[in-house]
């Protein structure tokens, strides 16, 4: 028993302790190792690698929030605005910032722990009621407080474009309910008060503000300014106020002053609606311009859109017909022809030219509108009576190449350089050249056999009837930076085309289809007070499959006052189905516009206007 007693106290025996002395030794040795690895970590982080460490930090500190610039404004030849950028915001949303509802989590009490737990559903339920849309679509955002690596999750893009009235009421309510973490980001939007009117010139601008059609998109670059941006150093809980902040102020857009008048143009946008719809049309255009200057006053397109909401307009009406859209320009073609004739010397206005029922061209015949017999014309009756067979009579005194070259120095088949766009390929129209066909020449002459746009037509005929000198047509009057500096634009220099005598011819031919006493097809063709001279145009379009048979074009252009031309008139009437002559359905708005422009441009009523006597005919 005792010894077996003896030999389990053995076995338990313990290790034997060190003395006293020889732990406190060892506690100090590994005391003195954690030591020396903690101070080679600091040396390491300040010394060696402090100046990346701190170049790491202060990254991921700093943020920097973009500035934008205003885009700049456009304003009609009277200052009225036409476009313009209000301030709006993006609403952003810090997730992080939200689940503690901007306090320190590491100082929270218990009460506001509570209202931190409520803050998503709350802030949602309020984005809601002011942006629209589903409350749980808002609570998925601001119930993520962090990224899929962990770290805090402070931006996340709620809403664009909210105005600032709409963003301060939401704001408001958001402060009044003591919940944070809703912040905004400026996202000025563009606007354009005046709504439809002169929207196919403006154009629009899409949703990150880059011009989409008419001057917005051609002039992008200048209008949209140049953006600036903030840089600053920011916790979890906002700026550091004492932070390192830099500063780029943005440059604001280029403002644009056009030719256009507001108040004239709405006048050539209501007239022109109302002949489209009284036409039954498919489409119309209208242009008013300064004769003397190649200012454009007006320039009307129906149908046409809202430059606000583009989105809501047909694709095929968010352009500018009068700029792209070629046509067959019919009898008002007549004007430029005769142009031609007289500055060449080779017919005045009391020419003679006897005009059978129809001429052979081509293996074919061309006729008039009418059916006639002999007429015995002058040239100034020819263009008067609209002869087709006149004109073609008359014309064929001039060879081919030299009646290319006159209409080609009118403008026709080339650009005219208006700063808008779509003036490319088909958009310049199609004029023959010097090698064209006999039977070519004698269709140009009467507007088949070439294309034109409005904008080229109504240059060309402000060109022949103003005193013979061709103007660039323009739609910018002026152009400033924001520091006021003036941005030149790169214009034609005027050039002459035809001799004041025979751009007086012109006009005295033009004048006997409205004012002549043997001209008797239309009411009510004169302006009390005003001498006017103008031409109606009829042309049959091109269908499918080759042939005259998909419609017509009428159209209708006026110069006053007569004597010493300063307004054009020029309006063209796609596809009308109820009338298709240009006299009966371009006129009346034509002559309406007109009355509506002069006395607007200080143009008098003369006391006295003479009767017009000069000869349509002759006797044989």
């Amino acid at each position: 028993m005792n010894r077996s007693a003896t030999g389990n106290r053995r076995r338990r025996r313990k290790l034997p302790v060190a003395p006293t002395d020889n732990r406190i030794t060892i506690f100090f040795l590994v005391m003195a190792m954690v030591f020396s690895i903690a101070a080679g970590r600091a040396l390491l982080l300040q010394g060696i690698d402090a100046p990346a460490n701190a170049q790491a930090a202060a990254q991921q500190l700093t943020r920097t929030q973009e500035l934008k610039a205003d885009r700049g404004v456009i304003l009609d030849r009277n200052g009225q605005v036409l476009a313009e950028t209000q301030p709006a915001f993006q609403v952003i949303a810090d997730p992080w910032s939200i689940s503690s509802n901007g306090y320190n989590p590491d100082t929270m009490t218990a009460e506001q722990r509570a209202k931190a737990k409520q803050a998503p559903e709350a802030i949602s339920v309020i984005l809601a009621a002011y942006l629209g849309g589903n409350k749980s679509d808002y609570l998925k955002k601001l119930s993520r407080p962090r990224n899929a690596d962990g770290s805090p999750n402070q931006y996340e893009l709620i809403e664009r474009k909210v105005s600032a009235a709409l963003y301060q009421q939401m704001a408001n309510e958001l402060k009044n309910g003591g919940w944070y973490g809703i912040y905004p980001a400026s996202d000025p939007v563009r606007y354009y008060p005046n709504g439809t009117l002169a929207s196919n010139v403006l154009g629009f601008v899409n949703f990150d503000d880059e011009g989409a059609a008419g001057l917005e998109y051609l002039h992008d670059a200048q209008l949209s300014g140049i953006d600036g941006k903030q840089t600053y150093q920011s916790s979890p809980f906002g700026p550091i106020p004492l932070g390192d902040s830099t500063l780029v102020e943005p440059v604001d857009g280029t403002t644009f002053q056009l030719t256009i008048d507001a108040e004239l143009q709405w006048m050539a946008q209501t007239e022109l609606a109302n002949a489209v719809a009284k036409a039954n049309a498919k489409s119309g255009t209208a242009v008013i311009m300064a004769v003397q200057t190649g200012e454009i006053l007006a320039l009307a397109n129906v149908p046409t859109f809202d430059s606000n909401n583009p989105g809501d307009a047909d694709p095929d009406d968010l352009g500018n017909r009068a700029v792209t859209d070629a046509y067959e320009p019919g009898s008002v073609q007549k004007v430029l022809t005769m142009a031609a004739l007289l500055d060449a010397g080779l017919i005045t206005g009391d020419s003679t030219v006897e005009v059978p029922g129809q001429v052979m061209s081509g293996g074919g015949f061309i006729n008039d509108a009418w059916s006639h017999g002999t007429l015995y014309l002058t040239a100034r009756g020819v263009l008067a009576q609209s002869s087709n067979v006149g004109t073609v009579l008359l014309t064929r005194q001039m060879d081919k190449a030299t009646l290319s070259n006159y209409l080609a120095s009118f403008g026709l088949g080339n650009s005219t350089g208006i700063e808008l766009p779509g003036e490319t390929g088909d958009a310049m129209g199609v004029l023959p050249g010097a090698d064209m066909a006999d039977y070519t020449r004698d269709q140009i002459s009467f507007g088949q056999g070439l294309s034109v746009t409005a904008i080229q037509e109504a240059a060309a005929i402000a060109a022949v009837t103003n005193g013979g000198v061709y103007h660039q047509p323009t739609v910018i009057a002026a152009a400033h930076t924001s520091a006021g500096d003036q941005v030149p634009f790169e214009r034609q220099e005027p050039y002459r085309v035809i001799s004041q005598q025979a751009s007086a011819a012109v006009v005295n031919m033009m004048e006997a289809s409205v004012a002549s006493p043997e001209m008797t097809t239309l009411d009510s063709k004169t302006i009390p007070g005003y001498r006017m001279a103008g031409k109606s145009g009829t042309a049959q379009k091109i269908g499918d499959y080759g042939n005259y048979d998909g419609g017509y074009t009428g159209s209708y252009v006026a110069v006053a006052p007569a004597q010493n031309p300063e307004i054009l008139v020029y309006v063209v009437i796609d596809e009308p189905t109820n009338g298709y002559y240009g006299g009966v359905v371009a006129f009346p708005s034509a002559r309406e516009l007109m009355i509506q422009a002069l006395p607007r441009y200080g143009i008098a009523p003369a006391t006295n206007v003479p009767e017009f006597t000069d000869p349509l005919s002759y006797q044989p």
